[in-house]
């Protein structure tokens, strides 16, 4: 069985999705519909923009959403049997699985975006990447230096065995990463993010991004997804609409997405986006199966960049 996965903000590229405009026209259509669901050129952005400017939370969001869907719908080479996303990857997804149209896609990720860019413009708190510890031990350290500092620290991303993300208020972000340090990190590192998102310090923005997705009608999926939620194989209609409503706050499990793909039957996974992001993920998880970038098949290979091994 084959999987999409479709990698979080991070991955937006310079020129990301220009060879594609050039080169395809069902890609020129999606490029250009964008454009007029926005009311301005991301396409700009993404093409001729430089990086500091693609890098807003504001442009990045709808970039690499458009992008995936994209590169995921123009071809048909290969055709998932599970869909899943890295957190923003997760509205790409839904597109590809037919459950929300690219209209529809475009509008959620946009106002993603624009409460994102507001977490960041205002916000107190923070993330870090640690390495270096299994699960239960990060969590019985983050236990330990609660009871010494009394803030809470939140982990917003699981990222395979050893890596996780973490969420806090700036002060404590920085405090933990040095008594994790002290504790025999690899590393710990803070992440140039302004917002503790997949935490409770985006509970605002949450509400926010949840009424406005329950103007929007959620189809049950040609093609079962998993998201970040609840981690489960999911194509009730239903339950995809409440696990898009409570997005912002809960943990990116993809660990266990992955765990859960591959229990489902999954033994080739395909990652739509720029580079090999969740690739390397998958590959230190389960070195046996196949992992590639869907830039690899014949219908784009040589033609479209692959970021990865520029």
């Amino acid at each position: 069985m084959k999987a999409f996965i479709f990698s979080g903000q991070g991955t937006q590229k310079y020129s990301m999705g220009k060879d594609l405009y050039d080169l395809f026209d069902d890609a020129r259509k999606l490029f250009n519909e964008a454009n007029v669901i926005l009311g301005r050129d991301i396409t700009d952005i993404m093409f001729n923009g430089d990086e500091l400017e693609l890098s807003k939370t504001i442009n990045a969001q709808p970039a690499i959403f458009v992008y995936q869907v994209v590169l995921s719908s123009i071809q048909d080479y290969i055709k998932p049997d599970l869909v899943c996303g890295h957190s923003l990857g997760e509205f790409a997804a839904l597109v590809n699985s037919k459950s929300i149209s690219f209209k529809q896609g475009l509008e959620i990720v946009n106002n993603r975006a624009k409460i994102s860019q507001k977490v960041c413009d205002h916000s107190d708190s923070s993330m870090a990447a640690i390495i270096g510890f299994s699960d239960n031990i990060l969590i019985e350290l983050l236990n330990k230096f609660h009871k010494i500092n009394h803030d809470k620290i939140y982990i917003a991303n699981y990222n395979g065995p050893g890596q996780i993300v973490i969420s806090g208020s700036k002060n404590s972000i920085k405090d933990v990463c040095k008594f994790l340090k002290e504790e025999g990190a690899k590393r710990a590192v803070i992440l140039p993010i302004s917002g503790g998102f997949h935490s409770p310090y985006v509970l605002n923005a949450e509400k926010e991004l949840a009424e406005i997705i329950e103007n929007y009608t959620i189809f049950a999926p040609a093609v079962p997804i998993i998201q970040s939620a609840n981690c489960n194989i999911n194509t009730n209609k239903e339950i995809i609409k409440n696990n898009l409503r409570i997005h912002l706050t809960s943990p990116v499990n993809f660990t266990q997405m992955v765990h859960n793909a591959v229990k489902y039957g999954v033994d080739e996974f395909y990652e739509i986006g720029t580079d090999d992001t969740l690739q390397k993920i998958i590959k230190r998880m389960y070195p046996d199966l196949i992992v590639d970038s869907i830039l690899n098949i014949p219908t784009y290979r040589n033609k479209i960049t692959n970021f990865s091994i520029n």
